[in-house]
């Protein structure tokens, strides 16, 4: 082998190492992407959704890195949630699957629904029939898509099922370092209502803060039918920031 074509595979092995420790250092501090499996979070997040999570927005934990290196002690460079955030975490039962909810309740919080409306501090949250146009929210009757407000948040939820097994239960007290998640979906989200496969998140499991979408697609649809890629692939939804 001449000395150029040692020379070209050196550079192209260069490239090569160069590109994997960019995208490694890019997924493990800045973004992170993720795609939701699951209708938990509708109607805000589609089956099919493809998004990016802020890995820096709370700090960095052992869950931060790829494996999860049992190399970091809590959090570092940690900055708090806020009740509304969107959350990707690591289940505390299966620290090997991660989860996408929204945080309710804080650290030392109560947390309590009744009839489908969450108290938080015994306050009830603000709830409001959606009455805007947007062509995912309107496959749903009206009087099921709401608008919730916590703090200053505003988002919305979807209610289906006015007697579903989490739209009535006892007080839930948020321990220390550790929050309360709910999705989106009331009726059809496995969150920490259900302490027994879920319950209250350690902020040490959380990866990220859900930022924004960058790419949709309808999983229902095949990929074959090229006829109706214009509605397989949600082009409207790019882009789109969480709330």
């Amino acid at each position: 082998m001449n000395q150029k074509k040692k020379n070209t595979i050196k550079d192209n092995l260069r490239t090569i190492i160069s590109a994997v420790l960019i995208a490694l250092f890019i997924r493990t501090f800045l973004y992170q992407p993720f795609t939701i499996p699951s209708g938990s979070m509708l109607p805000n997040l589609l089956i099919g959704d493809y998004l990016f999570v802020s890995k820096y927005s709370y700090g960095y934990s052992k869950y931060s890195i790829p494996f999860s290196p049992n190399i970091i002690s809590n959090r570092v460079f940690q900055r708090l949630p806020e009740r509304g955030d969107v959350v990707v975490f690591r289940l505390p039962k299966d620290t090997s699957i991660d989860y996408i909810k929204r945080i309710i309740g804080l650290p030392g919080d109560t947390v309590q629904v009744l009839n489908g409306v969450v108290s938080v501090n015994d306050i009830p949250l603000n709830q409001s029939y959606y009455d805007e146009h947007y062509k995912y929210f309107n496959q749903y009757a009206k009087n099921k898509v709401l608008n919730e407000k916590i703090g200053d948040k505003s988002y919305v939820v979807l209610n289906l099922d006015e007697e579903s097994i989490g739209d009535n239960t006892y007080t839930y007290k948020v321990p220390l370092k550790h929050y309360f998640m709910m999705g989106d979906n009331r009726d059809n989200s496995l969150d920490s209502r259900f302490i027994e496969q879920v319950g209250y998140v350690p902020y040490e499991n959380l990866i990220g803060r859900a930022e924004y979408l960058f790419f949709s697609s309808d999983r229902s649809i095949p990929i074959w039918k090229i006829w109706q890629w214009h509605k397989k692939y949600r082009f409207d939804r790019v882009f789109k920031k969480i709330i």
